[in-house]
């Protein structure tokens, strides 16, 4: 009892001194309370593991798997860009398909533990499946595709236990919704800010592409290092004869919440306004990396270029942080999808070579143009993200979260295969780019046709929404979580 209130004193605390007035040295001392904060509110568990999971995993192991595989498809596997692409959408499905790995993880407990042994497991097949493509310097294609797919699987079933970390406290302190959110996209930038600014950054380029696999091997082993210190309650005489019945339950009150117009008509909106955003990379890749067409970038300019657009993201977080994350859905989203759109001209102007005429060099100007992008592209979707993690009904948090991320992430292969075509279309080769330009302005348009469609997502304040639902007056107050079982509790002690 004593602790209970020693630790409610100093959540009281640390909240106070987070919300209290703010200065010009706030922007100092500032993060350090923020941290604070959350690590008390919220358990000093859930901050490591998003640290660990989203700075770590995907924000460094992120940066170094993307520019390792545009590098290792074309210059090891030599396939052409709109191949590329086709196989990129391939090695994806593992995050399509989260809402499998999350019922598995809430309804299916191994040893005893719900969460522990699937971050365990996840961080060894990351490790060997890194290591089968490192060690071997020329791998057929199909076994080199089946190894990155069980690498994002690995980053898959990581991905959805924290998620539902993050959906279970946003429901039980819906008021710190945004503030999780903005902990999980800083972690991700952040750390990924670390690298590029570090030394470690021309070591890990040098080992372009084989290599730097090697190096994927330590984030994924600290996925595992998550499962080992994980503090989570063991389940006893746990009934494996009603896991199917489970499953259904699961199925049927995901469905149930789905179909309903508060929640399936944003998801209409998250899906379509990413399909329609072609994803043209691995054409403009190429291109950066072409000797007679394109500027013909190093691997080492290459690698800064994908990596800068960490800070801005990191600054489209700290924006929407500190200044935008109160405002209306509606107006962020139509501000960022045509600012978005625009944003994408830079890249027609590049191919064009209309920087060369105002007298900016290639790499100066397409490291400003990736870093207002991805900028854009954060202030986009982080209302997005705070929306989808009001919108989880009670005990399935983190399955049903899993399936609204899945969505996007099926955008993300519809808009990966769909620029593939394009780029087949137009014939955008290894060696030929005459069409380039306009498979960019023809994505630019498609961009902006999202703001038609703004009419399916709510008006107000996201942080504001709560999800309604019959059974809300026999829902009881979720705990704080400690990273532990997310669905039908069991510990009786909380």
């Amino acid at each position: 009892m004593v602790e209970e209130e020693n630790i409610e004193v100093a959540c009281r605390k640390a909240v106070e001194e987070d919300d209290g007035p703010k200065g010009v040295c706030y922007c100092f001392w500032g993060p350090i309370y923020w941290f604070k904060m959350l690590a008390v509110e919220m358990h000093w568990s859930f901050v490591f593991g998003v640290v660990s999971i989203y700075g770590i995993n995907q924000g460094l192991g992120g940066a170094l798997s993307r520019i390792g595989t545009e590098y290792y498809m074309k210059d090891v596997q030599r396939v052409q860009p709109s191949e590329a692409q086709v196989y990129s959408g391939i090695t994806s499905i593992p995050w399509i398909i989260k809402p499998i790995w999350g019922l598995l993880t809430d309804v299916v407990p191994i040893m005893g533990y719900r969460r522990r042994p699937y971050f365990i497991l996840s961080g060894m097949l990351g490790v060997v499946s890194m290591l089968f493509i490192s060690l071997h310097s020329k791998q057929q294609l199909v076994f080199a595709i089946l190894a990155l797919t069980a690498g994002n699987l690995a980053g898959a079933v990581a991905d959805v236990t924290v998620d539902a970390c993050v959906a279970q406290n946003s429901i039980s302190h819906p008021s710190r919704a945004a503030d999780m959110q903005s902990l999980c996209t800083l972690s991700y930038s952040f750390v990924d800010f670390c690298y590029i600014s570090s030394f470690f950054k021309g070591f890990s380029f040098s080992l372009l592409p084989n290599g730097v696999f090697g190096l994927l091997t330590f984030p994924a082993a600290l996925i595992s290092l998550v499962g080992i210190l994980l503090s989570e309650p063991q389940v006893s005489n746990f009934a494996y004869n009603e896991v199917n019945q489970k499953f259904h339950d699961a199925a049927k009150s995901m469905w149930t919440t789905l179909k309903g117009p508060d929640v399936w008509r944003p998801c209409l909106y998250m899906y379509i306004s990413t399909m329609v955003s072609l994803n043209i990379n691995e054409g403009l890749f190429y291109w950066y990396t072409d000797s007679k067409e394109g500027p013909s970038f190093s691997k080492e300019a290459v690698g800064y270029i994908f990596s800068m657009g960490a800070i801005g993201s990191f600054l489209g977080a700290l924006l929407y942080q500190n200044v935008l994350k109160n405002r209306s859905l509606r107006d962020m989203l139509f501000w960022t999808q045509l600012l978005f759109g625009l944003a994408g001209m830079l890249d027609l102007m590049l191919v064009q070579r209309m920087n060369l005429r105002f007298g900016i060099p290639d790499y100066l100007f397409i490291v400003i143009g990736e870093a207002v992008s991805q900028m854009i592209y954060r202030l986009k979707w982080m209302p997005l993200l705070v929306l989808c993690s009001k919108l989880c009904p009670s005990g399935i948090e983190g399955t049903f979260f899993a399936l609204l991320m899945s969505i996007g992430n099926f955008g993300d292969l519809s808009s990966s295969w769909g620029g593939g075509l394009l780029l087949h279309m137009l014939n955008v080769t290894r060696i030929k780019f005459e069409d380039l330009w306009l498979a960019i302005l023809i994505r630019n348009i498609l961009r902006v046709s999202p703001l038609c469609l703004l009419f399916l997502v709510p008006k107000g304040d996201p942080n504001a929404f709560m999800l309604s639902t019959k059974d809300e007056a026999e829902t009881s107050e979720p705990d704080n979580i400690e990273l532990a079982s997310l669905i039908h509790s069991v510990d009786d002690k909380f």
